[in-house]
């Protein structure tokens, strides 16, 4: 790597313009002020006193940067996670302690290579600046400046420079300390992430900035510190297991293990064994004794996932168990104590199952001490981005690609789609795609870039007319080769998209689709579908 020092040879600003420009950082340390605005007044400053194209602020995770705040770059830079031996520039801006400026033809690829806006094609950062934070001396994170000029920063002042990055030091520091306040101790959450490496459970994490994601994480703050039990509630897809890890890993309960039952993934027959396990002889295959998940889980948390798929005589057995916290392996006459904190999670209206007879009205209270829904796609607006970048990041490294983006014609396709398969439809349609679209390349691009098309998506259907519809008309299948039974596919899937959407409500279905209830189940009837 080279790089090359910069000489203050021209001041742009006067030594008052300076000052006028770093004294509110300075007053914006004794304010309280959101990590988020504290970030983008930097960003500002850091705009005005050294223009360029684009800037960004990047923690330091472990190996990974984790960008907080963007300037000039794409909304869904955000979302990216940058693996520090992934990118050499990157690499070579933390193993300096000043800053780093590389010339215009560095053979380095560039990390924003096709993120900065308002260019389109493969246009490059010809200008790159980067300076590292120190906190407490090491390496906290990275200032990042672009500029598509390439003598763009030559007459950039360092003592200016200098005197920015310790204001920026210490706005970090100050960030990071309100932080700290907020949250458990430092030890318990090494703790938690060290079980949660130990047990295999994922270490993703919840992506968002919209007002309804907000409101998600800060009732995940609000309930995690408490031992109440929770019920997420909230469409296939939307993350609802990731909710639970927050709330676990946010709890006193962190250091002790989280362990999740899928009790839809289970016959009926053994659903009881898994929750309560049993003894050697209790039934045909017993062969020993065995734990349950409560008693696995005990001194710590236990998670169900769709919990409204449990048989009814096994609902009288958990509602035993939260109301005294005894429970009793199958074939056993002992009864075992736990301590447990349950959270449960289903895509189903739990109220009309109770009206239905599925759902025990007892257990139902029980479980929904402190309700949670957790918003579809739909209601988190650009989020959609965010979480578009989280997953390019995580197909650019499995394809070993240099940069993966966005076109405006995907952006705006991804805005205005519906999404009722929420992030998980948004995860497996970004690695869909990304793989289809490099293999039409003949040569390995340097910079993939998908387009709504590549999506299988048009910018401007609004996302009314549903994927597999579209598919299925499109694709010259032999049983949508005449109008009627393309009519009747189409109806089949607006209808089961709308019944996944409102978690099988046929009232809250026939409201979505602006029909009347009897028709709705006419023509449910006749689609099959009811």
């Amino acid at each position: 790597m080279t790089s090359v020092k910069t000489t203050p040879s021209e001041v742009k600003l006067t030594a008052s313009e300076v000052l006028d420009a770093l004294i509110p950082l300075v007053e914006d340390l004794s304010r309280d002020l959101p990590e988020r605005e504290r970030y983008r007044r930097l960003l500002t400053t850091l705009r005005t006193l050294f223009p360029g194209d684009a800037a960004a602020l990047l923690r330091l995770d472990d190996d990974t940067l984790v960008p907080l705040a963007i300037d000039g770059l794409s909304g869904d830079t955000l979302g990216r996670r940058f693996r520090v031996g992934d990118h050499p520039r990157f690499e070579a801006l933390l193993s300096r302690r000043e800053p780093t400026r590389f010339p215009a033809d560095s053979g380095l690829p560039d990390p924003y290579d096709g993120l900065v806006q308002g260019v389109s094609g493969h246009l490059e950062v010809h200008d790159c600046l980067g300076c590292p934070l120190l906190i407490g001396g090491r390496p906290w994170g990275l200032l990042t400046l672009d500029a598509l000029d390439p003598a763009c920063f030559d007459s950039i002042d360092m003592n200016t420079l200098q005197a920015f990055l310790s204001l920026a030091a210490a706005t970090v520091s100050v960030a990071e300390r309100i932080d700290t306040l907020e949250r458990n101790t430092e030890e318990e959450r090494q703790r938690a992430e060290a079980y949660r490496q130990a047990s295999g459970q994922g270490s993703r994490e919840l992506i968002g900035s919209s007002a309804a994601h907000q409101q998600l994480i800060n009732e995940i703050r609000v309930v995690a510190n408490s031992d109440l039990t929770v019920l997420i509630t909230g469409e296939t897809g939307v993350g609802k297991e990731l909710v639970a890890n927050a709330i676990h890993s946010g709890s006193p309960r962190a250091s002790k293990p989280m362990i999740s039952l899928n009790c839809a993934a289970l016959p009926d027959t053994l659903v009881e064994s898994e929750l309560f396990g049993h003894v050697r002889g209790a039934f045909s295959g017993a062969s020993s004794d065995r734990r349950g998940k409560f008693e696995l889980a005990d001194g710590g948390t236990l998670f169900l996932d769709e919990v409204g798929e449990l048989p009814l005589g096994v609902q009288a057995k958990l509602l035993r168990v939260l109301q005294n916290g005894q429970l009793q392996r199958i074939g056993s006459d002992s009864e075992h104590k736990v301590d447990v904190r349950l959270i449960a999670a289903t895509n189903r209206d739990l109220v009309e199952e109770v009206r239905d007879g599925r759902f025990r009205a007892d257990l139902y209270h029980r479980l929904s001490v402190y309700p949670l829904r957790v918003p579809p796609l739909r209601e988190r607006g650009r989020d959609v981005l965010l979480l578009a970048g989280f997953f390019l990041e995580e197909n650019r490294a499995r394809l070993g690609l240099l940069s993966i983006r966005l076109g405006q014609d995907a952006q705006t396709a991804l805005l205005s789609y519906n999404w009722p398969g929420n992030v998980r439809e948004l995860e497996h349609m970004i690695g869909r795609s990304a793989f289809k679209a490099l293999s039409r390349h003949r040569e390995r691009p340097r910079i993939l870039t998908l387009t709504a098309a590549d999506l299988g998506m048009s910018a401007n259907s609004g996302g009314e007319l549903p994927a597999a519809a579209s598919s299925a008309t499109a694709s010259g299948d032999a049983s949508a080769t005449d109008f009627r039974s393309a009519v009747t596919a189409y109806e089949r899937t607006l209808v089961a998209d709308a019944l996944e959407r409102n978690n099988h409500n046929w009232a809250a279905v026939a409201r979505s689709l602006g029909m009347d209830r009897a028709n709705l189940n006419r023509l449910a009837r006749r689609l099959g579908l009811k």
